[in-house]
């Protein structure tokens, strides 16, 4: 078995932990009616695109998501939450030092307290029993968005047993032969078929897109024929699933809580890699942490 997917059938448990004890976090993440904007870089910045829209959709206040690079320094928040899995990313280190003494509060969660992110933020969740040894993020990211979902009070019992079903069940046949592959999600499941869309091509080097779920007809449909698949995160805009028939393409109805759909494409991505011979513990190009040093971050 290899390290990810170890990694991802261990979630379950993973995300009860994180849901019992974001109560003991609750000071250092945001409070009701705060400015708040969630950062980070890859996975993480997916993942902070879902948890913002879900607590801006919950009324807890007005919350952005941004890539840490991309960071506004002329918009003003009252906490600046960065998600690292490493704690060691440049840019996530760079944003915080710019941030501190600014007024701005800083929050990080990390899976490893023991890196430079210790002392760059004011306030740190560590969810260290969710770290990895895999490059491939699976657990930590959907640990840490659980901790943030039970903050705002979204996080029920049954999205853990969908994770248990999501891992208990056969992907849909001929799924794993598929040459191109979409995702798309409405609200806060954007942000989870943008990651679906990265973890594909990550670990098994596969062309896939995401998309806005009413954005799919603008144009991205056009790709979908025989050979191709468009994976629902979440309930799909009434006839789109008639319309991706009737190019031929499959369609996959997220039926679980959508975060649990996300383990079922971490799984997809897995087997899709093991079909095509690539170790998923070894995706080309890519390493654990981005760690640029003053040379590569000019010319970067």
């Amino acid at each position: 078995m290899t390290h990810v997917e170890d990694e991802l059938t261990s979630q379950p448990a993973c995300w009860t932990r994180a849901a019992e004890e974001a109560g003991r976090h609750r000071d250092a993440l945001p409070a009701p009616g705060e400015r708040v904007a969630v950062v980070g870089c890859g996975t993480s910045y997916f993942m902070a695109q879902s948890a913002a829209a879900l607590r801006e959709g919950a009324g807890q206040g007005e919350t952005d998501a941004f890539a840490a690079s991309e960071f506004p320094h002329g918009r003003s928040y009252d906490r600046v939450v960065a998600l690292t899995r490493s704690g060691t990313t440049t840019e996530v280190l760079d944003l915080l030092g710019r941030l501190k003494g600014t007024g701005t509060r800083t929050t990080a969660v990390t899976a490893d307290p023991a890196t430079p992110v210790m002392t760059a933020a004011d306030d740190l969740v560590v969810l260290d029993f969710a770290d990895e040894r895999s490059v491939v993020q699976t657990r930590f990211a959907t640990t840490a968005l659980t901790l943030l979902r039970a903050h705002l009070g979204l996080h029920t019992d049954s999205v853990v047993a969908d994770a248990r079903t999501a891992l208990a069940t056969d992907l849909p046949r001929g799924l794993v032969d598929c040459a191109q592959f979409t995702f798309l999600g409405r609200g806060w499941t954007v942000g989870l078929a943008n990651e679906a869309g990265l973890k594909m091509r990550e670990a098994s080097l596969s062309w896939t897109e995401a998309y806005p779920a009413m954005e799919y007809r603008h144009g991205p449909i056009s790709i979908t024929t025989a050979g191709t698949a468009a994976w629902m995160f979440g309930e799909a805009p009434e006839g789109l699933a008639e319309q991706v028939r009737a190019t031929g393409g499959s369609w996959i109805a997220g039926g679980l809580d959508p975060l649990a759909e996300l383990v079922r494409a971490q799984r997809l991505a897995v087997a899709v890699a093991a079909a095509r011979g690539l170790d998923p513990d070894r995706p080309r190009h890519l390493t654990r942490s981005v760690i640029l040093t003053p040379d590569a971050a000019e010319t970067a």
